[in-house]
């Protein structure tokens, strides 16, 4: 495996940072990218560190929040957010699986993904909103880490769930995600315990817990994982986690 590579393609994936074209594209790159998810996620925090610095300096709480949350959706051009829309629109469609993968794949946006998008950009707005500065620091770190290892812990558990291929199958194939998804669990365990105690143990076992608990729900659904599923783990599993510090506020 060509590490440089793979983590070209890591970041080439699931960032919006420009790079350069002949880094991180061979089909090995790919197939090792997946164990770099959780290098971009502590990248992508570090940067959301330096800017919720910079905001909360000159905004007051609830707009800073606002433009912290949307910061983080530009590093990855809002592509989990796309996921998220078309995982609800499809799944609360009271249809069969076929129909649902069908519904998943068009790329408008119906009712449900509407209100999916404005239920989880409100309560990740809020939650920003009642912390104090030296959480909203640590939130922003852990955030997008919390993001993408639920995304891997999500490709772990769960089979490929379009036999025609799609978006997913770029990783899916690789041998590694197994274990990709484990050394992230771990990862993500062991920096949040660092960054906030056993608060942070406990905040990353409930993320674990709701990314678990969603696996099951696509599993019912539609027999596996999409792309546009990974999207909606990542995205679920950062607002699990700012619920989750929130909720902490009001002890």
């Amino acid at each position: 495996m060509n590490r440089l590579g793979s983590c070209f393609a890591a970041f080439r994936f699931l960032t919006v940072f420009p790079l350069p074209s002949s880094l991180g594209r061979k089909e090995e790159d790919l197939a090792g990218a997946v164990y770099f998810f959780p290098v971009v996620g502590l990248v992508l925090g570090a940067m959301a560190v330096a800017g919720a610095l910079l905001i909360r300096h000159l905004f007051p709480p609830f707009p800073a929040a606002v433009l912290l949350v949307g910061l983080i959706l530009s590093f990855s051009g809002a592509l989990h957010l796309d996921g998220l829309a078309d995982t609800a629109d499809g799944f609360f469609s009271a249809r069969d699986r076929d129909t649902i993968l069908e519904i998943m794949r068009d790329s408008r946006i119906g009712v449900m993904g509407a209100a999916s998008l404005f239920l989880l950009l409100t309560l990740k707005v809020a939650c920003l909103t009642v912390m104090d500065h030296g959480l909203v620091l640590k939130a922003s770190l852990l955030t997008p880490l919390a993001g993408r290892c639920a995304l891997l812990l999500a490709m772990g558990v769960l089979p490929y769930a379009r036999p025609d291929g799609g978006l997913g199958t770029l990783f899916y194939s690789s041998p590694l995600r197994r274990r990709a998804a484990v050394g992230g669990t771990v990862i993500l365990f062991v920096v949040s315990t660092a960054v906030l105690g056993f608060r942070g143990l406990a905040a990353a076992s409930v993320i674990g817990a709701a990314t678990l608990l969603f696996c099951l729900f696509c599993h019912r659904k539609i027999g596996g994982a999409t792309g546009d599923t990974l999207g909606a783990s990542c995205e679920a599993a950062e607002t699990v986690l700012l619920v989750f510090l929130a909720a902490g506020m009001s002890e």
